[in-house]
């Protein structure tokens, strides 16, 4: 989406654009492919050879990917970067050198170590010194070129946006000695899953996660929060956004991307026509990206994205030759995103070159980088002063005393001392199963969402695999005790099953290993989609129940029970929507107090009463919100460490964005107790947590290994040891609860005391 120039902020909240998929206008193939990656973004560089990088989504080797984009398909792979496991995100930066020569950046932050990185092209050589660590659950990643010709970087997450300034040494044309330079963070009403800035018109689009939603701010050299405005719906949940710069000053042109389908947008507000992708069956394109240069190929461009059909896996890319014939759009193939209109740097000496300058009736006034203050911006800062955990050694840089680190050394530092053997793929949520007849012969029951290796998982306390079972592609998986089935009292596993949209249980047997039940896998309603799930069991009537959530936040609840031969029955009693609309999936019950505390992950941790009685619109309460100073997105895991009374205990809640964990009081109102991250063990044997998901805690003592009790919690980038790279598999650490709650630092909190060892699930 382009706007005039003549429309104010006011005008576009009045003239609200109509995102409505209208017929088909025009059919363009896909032109070319890549090799077979797990994709979700791209973006181009406009090099003497043109480039298409996207980013490489595999568990084992994450990184980006570059292709001639010129090329014949499978597109020509000119290079390789694995930084890390699961990368999502890359876009470009664009130059010249003193000899007119194209240069420019590949940035790029990996999900696991949520490091920005910074490689100068058509080198690939990467900045070393420009690492930097921003802690988040970052989804979008855009850079925009500023009319001074500043290189600015916007990440966006959830519910959150942070700027970067992309400086170089002594203003020298290359990107050799670059480094980010923090501008600004800014609150979002949304999570972002696509961005496109226009540079003609300095408007940013942004579109919403699972959304229909599409947004646009002005984009601007201040440290000022901009004023975002919704502009518009489609049709479906975009998948993508991107902006063709045409040649005529105001009439750049929006591309929003749905399914297989691309609309197309000229201001002030025309509806153009639709673009549908075809050549392979099932069409499925997100993270767009447009080359509008003249290649001997595509002589007037191309499209990009990643895509997803019945035989395709990877990027693709489409001619827009016949799109813009088909549309009547103004081509502009000789558009140049380094060039800038060589307005004077708002940045001076008179604010230190640590903040943006501006004259007012006594001289410059300065407006400071994150990290810096004073008149001048000439006094560095940190957020909350480090936590009162550690001395400021720089602008939001942080020396954090012993036991203390993460956000401004606001994490208390936990070592794990064992994990998991590999298994599977994508995991999620465990569970422990005590043992009735010996403490130390408990389990861990994990999860394995992903197509690959679908099923549970059950390990011993040292983490060795004892057994897998196929399942269909369970989320979340929680323990039932003391189940009448029929004749028999029974131990179950039970768990939300994404495959088929079932409630999966399994029985567990008096060895901790799991098996098929008559009745074990129970539907749900049509069209309704699983994701997460939990149990609970009433304190006052004793009947059982099984939650499951949908993403859109419907909770149904099921009465479980069992026929007189033991085959199990589920009936729906109740649904409500939890939380404020937004994603949820971790949940866990106080079986004592006849409440359940449930996830929304990019907002709260909410608490609901548990009775069916409550209705099909009960009223929740607010426990912790994010950007309270403690909670942060996306919230995940919950589980409780039961106390010695009704009052004691905790509930423990995974910040997945921020690879940490929320310890709360169990008695309302639920005090912020500590938070805690995972580091890598002693002597560097097991890996550290990072993009955290699912959790689980007892504090019954189990046997010699954990007396105080034990946390399981998933670890995302499963690094091998020997730095020979990360598994394809996933792991889950294991950690003593005494380690957390009785950690040095926090000793004088005396939190231990608090839980019961000796809590018994079948009492």
């Amino acid at each position: 989406m382009a706007f005039s120039r003549r429309f104010t902020a006011a005008a576009l909240l009045a003239a609200t654009l109509p995102i409505h998929a209208a017929a088909v206008d025009a059919e363009i193939p896909v032109s070319a492919l890549t090799s077979e990656v797990e994709s979700d973004w791209t973006s181009v560089y406009y090099g003497k050879t043109p480039l298409l990088l996207g980013n490489d989504g595999s568990a084992a080797t994450g990184g980006w990917l570059a292709w001639n984009l010129d090329s014949a398909s499978p597109l020509t792979q000119a290079h390789a970067e694995t930084p890390g496991r699961r990368t999502k995100l890359v876009t470009t930066i664009h130059g010249r050198d003193d000899d007119k020569k194209p240069t420019g950046l590949a940035v790029s932050i990996g999900q696991p170590d949520s490091i920005l990185r910074a490689w100068e092209l058509p080198d690939f050589e990467e900045i070393k010194s420009a690492r930097t660590t921003v802690l988040g659950d970052w989804s979008s990643l855009c850079s925009w070129k500023s009319p001074s010709g500043g290189d600015y970087v916007y990440l966006f997450g959830k519910k959150e946006a942070k700027v970067f300034l992309v400086r170089k040494d002594d203003d020298e044309d290359d990107y050799e000695d670059a480094e980010f330079v923090e501008i600004t963070t800014f609150p979002l009403p949304v999570e972002a899953s696509g961005c496109a800035a226009s540079p003609s018109l300095s408007k940013m689009f942004v579109s919403a996660d699972d959304d229909k939603d599409v947004y646009v701010f002005d984009l601007a050299e201040s440290t000022a929060a901009p004023a975002i405005s919704k502009i518009g719906e489609a049709e479906d949940d975009v998948t993508g956004v991107a902006v063709y710069v045409s040649s005529t000053a105001g009439t750049d042109y929006l591309l929003v991307a749905m399914k297989d389908t691309v609309a197309v947008y000229s201001p002030p507000f025309n509806f153009l026509g639709n673009l549908k992708l075809v050549g392979h069956e099932d069409i499925e394109v997100q993270g767009l990206a447009v080359y509008q240069g003249s290649t001997s190929k595509y002589p007037s461009g191309v499209l990009t994205y990643a895509i997803e059909a019945e035989d395709v896996t990877g990027f693709g890319i489409s001619s827009l030759d016949s799109a813009i014939q088909t549309l009547g759009l103004k081509v502009n193939t000789k558009y140049d995103p380094s060039v800038s209109c060589n307005k004077s740097s708002p940045i001076c000496s008179a604010c230190s070159d640590n903040g943006y300058c501006a004259k007012n009736g006594k001289g410059i006034e300065c407006s400071c980088f994150a990290g810096w203050q004073g008149k001048t911006c000439n006094t560095y800062t940190c957020e909350d002063n480090c936590s009162g955990n550690g001395k400021c050694v720089g602008p939001n840089q942080c020396k954090c005393n012993d036991g203390w680190g993460g956000l401004h050394c606001s994490f208390v530092l936990v070592q794990p001392v064992a994990e998991t053997e590999a298994n599977g793929g994508d995991g999620d949520d465990p569970a422990i199963w005590i043992s009735p007849s010996d403490h130390s012969q408990s389990r861990i029951i994990t999860t394995t969402k992903s197509e690959q290796g679908a099923g549970l998982g059950v390990f011993d306390l040292s983490g060795k695999l004892l057994q897998t079972i196929p399942a269909g592609e369970p989320n979340n998986v929680d323990v039932i005790y003391n189940f009448q089935a029929g004749s028999r009292k029974i131990d179950l596993a039970y768990a939300a099953c994404r495959a088929d949209n079932t409630l999966c249980l399994f029985e567990i047997t008096p060895n901790g290993t799991l098996a098929t039940i008559p009745g074990g896998s129970q539907p749900t309603p049509p069209k309704y989609k699983v994701y997460g799930s939990c149990t609970y069991r009433s304190p006052t009537t004793h009947k059982q129940y099984l939650f499951v959530n949908a993403k859109s936040a419907q909770y149904l609840q099921y009465e479980l029970t069992a026929t007189a031969d033991g085959t199990l029955v589920t009936t729906l009693v109740r649904s409500f929507t939890a939380g404020s609309g937004g994603q949820v999936e971790g949940c866990v019950a106080d079986e004592q107090n006849g409440v359940v505390f449930i996830g929304e992950e990019p907002h709260a941790l909410w608490r609901y009463d548990a009775e069916p009685e409550a209705g099909d619109s009960p009223a929740g309460v607010a426990v912790a919100t994010v950007g309270d100073g403690h909670l942060r997105a996306d919230v995940e895991g919950v589980t409780l460490v039961y106390g010695k009374t009704k009052d004691d205990g905790f509930v423990i809640v995974s910040n997945q964005g921020v690879s940490a964990y929320n310890v709360y009081k169990r008695k309302a109102p639920h005090e912020f107790v500590m938070a805690f991250t995972i580091t890598e063990g002693k002597g560097a044997e097991v890996d550290a947590v990072t993009n955290t998901d699912g959790i689980t805690a007892v504090g019954t003592g189990l046997g010699d290994k954990f007396p105080k009790g034990l946390v399981v919690v998933h670890d995302d980038s499963n690094q091998l040891a020997g730095g020979k790279g990360t598994s394809a598999e996933a792991s889950f650490k294991l950690v003593p609860l005494d380690k957390i709650l009785g950690a040095e630092v926090v000793k004088k909190l005396v939190l231990l005391n608090q839980v019961d060892s000796n809590w018994d699930p079948r009492a």
